[in-house]
């Protein structure tokens, strides 16, 4: 096999479209790999900041004002490389989403704490929030969702606003929406249900049917959410449409206002969406079940094309969806991939022993079917955690990419 040439360069030459391949191991640094494809400035400043000083060019050399060294790597078999273990880096990268969807629940929480007290701290903060969901997303070019949690019973208000947030935010990102109009779906996201606080927690929480004294009180949290932003006067006019309209539909059958579609921003119209799929994932706690209302009871109040990006999103098993392998080991979806039937799973077997996460793109093993929720063991159910509420985060391993 034939050997590769890398071109050793001080970190002070890295430029934007190189790939380049840190002298570091994995664990030294905030990367999913050690080879890294420069897209944003950002990159290269975080390079910066380790402990190093130069990187190998393995790709993009034209790019370089001259070549200081080249030296030469030990080829690798390419046997050797096909019994690459990639499970540990798709566990930390899920591992880092779970700790960014942790910090922005937190963060949120700490937002909404000061929307009345401090509204300038409040909107410089949600601000940050925003510019670091933004970084989040942009972090490659192909966003993959997992599956993340607060390890509470019941979605709060805020944990449920980060979801939607990214959701919306991967629409968007597909749609190719400006940064601005981005901006104001990551912020009208998080800030779309705080009018429920002025909602009395016993509506709120309410389990059985809401009297229609009850419903109408709760119909009120996008007027309670929007009058307590606008006072403030800090806040964009799009951000504020999206927490006033994000229960309006196209059909005119949403509120408060009936809008239809030719009155509502394509930014309003996107968390709609979003807020409607999550809110249908709360209620039954199964995704594709989720899925398939919204896409049958549900496809007049939404456009065709925002559905099918969504769809295409979530693919045909979203995160959390629990499902029985082809070696008949039963497994909850933890990540999305390229290939729909090949995502990353927590498996074990029918009666909830053997648990093991497992990188179903490098074995030769799909999804078969989807299982019902009561047609578990008990202990699939505990080794799972199938009944834990779902909310989702960005994800970037790619495991052709890191090939």
């Amino acid at each position: 096999m034939a050997k590769t040439e890398l071109t050793k360069i001080p970190v002070s030459q890295m430029v934007i479209g190189l790939t380049v391949k840190l002298p570091l191991s994995w664990t030294s640094h905030p990367f999913f790999r050690s080879k890294v494809k420069l897209e944003q400035q950002v990159q290269i400043e975080m390079i910066k900041g380790l402990d190093v000083e130069f990187v190998y060019v393995i790709d993009g050399h034209d790019l370089l004002p001259e070549i200081e060294e080249v030296i030469e790597e030990t080829p690798v078999e390419e046997e050797q490389v096909k019994e690459i273990d990639y499970r540990p880096l798709a566990k930390k990268s899920m591992r880092v989403s779970q700790q960014r969807f942790v910090k922005s629940v937190n963060d949120s929480r700490t937002v909404f704490g000061k929307v009345l007290s401090d509204p300038e701290g409040a909107y410089r903060e949600a601000a940050t929030l925003v510019e670091d969901l933004i970084e989040h997303l942009y972090e490659s070019e192909t966003p993959h969702l997992t599956l993340v949690g607060s390890g509470e019973a019941d979605v709060s208000v805020t944990q449920h606003g980060i979801s939607v947030a990214v959701l919306s935010m991967m629409i968007a990102h597909v749609l190719s929406l400006s940064k601005t109009e981005q901006r104001d779906i990551a912020l009208g996201s998080l800030f779309h249900d705080i009018g429920k606080l002025k909602v009395p927690e016993d509506i709120r929480r309410k389990r059985g049917e809401l009297t229609d004294v009850e419903a109408n009180f709760l119909k009120m949290h996008p007027n309670f959410g929007y009058d307590m932003l606008k006072r403030t006067g800090l806040f964009p006019e799009a951000m504020l449409d999206i927490v006033l309209h994000h229960h309006e539909f196209i059909d005119g059958s949403g509120f408060p206002h009936q809008l239809t579609e030719a009155k509502l921003l394509i930014t309003t119209q996107v968390v709609s969406l979003a807020n409607d799929y999550e809110t249908l994932l709360n209620q039954y706690r199964a995704p594709q079940v989720a899925l398939g209302i919204l896409f049958k009871n549900h496809s007049k109040k939404h456009s065709d094309k925002l559905i099918s990006v969504l769809v295409k999103i979530l693919g045909i098993y979203p995160p959390g969806t629990i499902v029985r392998l082809s070696d008949d080991a039963i497994a909850k979806v933890m990540m999305t991939t390229a290939d729909v039937k090949k995502p990353h799973v927590w498996s074990c077997d029918v009666t909830g022993a053997d648990p093991s996460f497992r990188f179903l793109i490098s074995e030769n093993v799909h999804v078969k079917e989807v299982i019902k929720l009561d047609d578990l063991s008990e202990g699939a159910v505990k080794t799972l955690q199938a009944n834990n509420p779902i909310s989702f985060y960005f994800n970037h391993f790619n495991h052709q990419e890191n090939q």
